[in-house]
């Protein structure tokens, strides 16, 4: 079994175990039809249009 030969610091033990708690940017996209910011490969929220088409039926803004 493979055992260390040097002690590891507390400072190098905690960041190597920080890297699971690190943020990523998620990826966002324009919707071709009203522009608003949307996640890929999803309808939008806005509008509901996803690939030429409207798939999610919205309910109309304004007064």
């Amino acid at each position: 079994m493979a055992v260390p030969k040097k002690k590891k610091s507390r400072s190098k033990r905690d960041s190597r175990r920080a890297n699971h708690d690190r943020l990523t940017l998620r990826s966002l996209v324009k919707c071709s039809r009203c522009g608003a910011v949307r996640l890929p490969h999803r309808a939008c929220r806005e509008c509901g249009f996803y690939r030429d088409r409207i798939v999610v039926a919205t309910e109309p803004t304004g007064a």
